[in-house]
């Protein structure tokens, strides 16, 4: 049983894009520019730093000890030839990215854990984002990979697994369709090999969050997808998500006396405003 009996769990803040998390002030940027962020931005940062580090995370923590995992797409990265980045040199993300997560590196006295997101934003083998995990101090694995590919961790007597990519769906009712697929494949696996099946499956990728429960003997098996940090960029204007307004916030989990459970914090931002003809 490990001593730290809750995890708080973020994912795809998009850092150094123009629709990603960004901090306030001056931006120092390479060659001596700056950046500054936008009102939107100002909103969704006010969020992460008030709302959720300073309010949720002390209230649903109970102030007692808790690791953090970030599970991939710390940063934007160059990306399927985007225009929307703050700035393309990948040593100016990371920079932003080290004022975004050092605070939370503290908060969590140094129970920090990255995961690997999507190449297209990371790097091939997620180069860029193993440089940002390591300059954060974040935990290695076995390998001494600091930025890993997923993550089985023990939270109390309960399993979890947690990994970034799980299947999309451009259909609202649909959306917890690969959640109870991806927990019965984790559950069939661990039967398969005689091993321990996890009671949390957590995933990212998406920007949306979505949650099931299913009976199991050791109470509810939770799968959970987490919502994200980044505002609708052009890709999702064109794709399935172009009805749907952005989500941030992120996840708790956590075992208690008698269960584990999850427990969510999510914003919504607002649609466009209507016009008046």
């Amino acid at each position: 049983m490990s001593d730290i009996l809750q995890a708080i769990v973020v994912s795809d803040t998009h850092i150094g894009c123009r629709l990603g998390l960004c901090p306030p002030g001056d931006i120092p940027l390479d060659d001596g520019g700056f950046y500054r962020q936008s009102d939107i931005q100002a909103k969704v940062w006010s969020w992460w730093e008030n709302d959720f580090w300073s309010q949720w995370v002390p209230t649903v923590t109970r102030r007692q000890p808790y690791a953090v995992v970030v599970n991939g797409d710390l940063t934007d990265g160059r990306h399927h030839g985007s225009t929307t980045q703050i700035s393309q040199n990948l040593s100016d993300q990371r920079k932003i990215a080290r004022i975004v997560f050092e605070p939370i590196v503290s908060k969590c006295k140094g129970h920090f854990y990255v995961i690997r997101g999507t190449e297209a934003h990371t790097g091939q083998s997620a180069e860029n984002e193993e440089t940002l995990a390591q300059e954060l101090g974040a935990i290695p694995n076995e390998l001494g990979q600091y930025a890993r590919w997923d993550m089985w961790v023990r939270i109390g007597l309960r399993l979890a697994h947690i990994t970034h990519h799980i299947g999309v769906t451009g259909s609202m009712q649909y959306e917890t369709t690969a959640l109870m697929k991806e927990f019965a494949d984790a559950c069939a696996e661990a039967g398969r090999w005689g091993l321990e099946a996890p009671s949390f499956v957590v995933r990212a990728h998406r920007h949306r969050h979505a949650e099931i429960k299913v009976p199991t003997a050791t109470g509810d098996g939770v799968c959970v997808v987490l919502p994200g940090w980044q505002l609708k960029t052009p890709f999702v204007w064109k794709g399935a998500g172009r009805n749907t307004n952005p989500q941030c916030g992120g996840v708790l989990l956590r075992a208690g006396d008698e269960e584990h459970f999850v427990r969510h914090k999510i914003f919504n931002i607002d649609r466009t405003p209507e016009v008046t003809l």
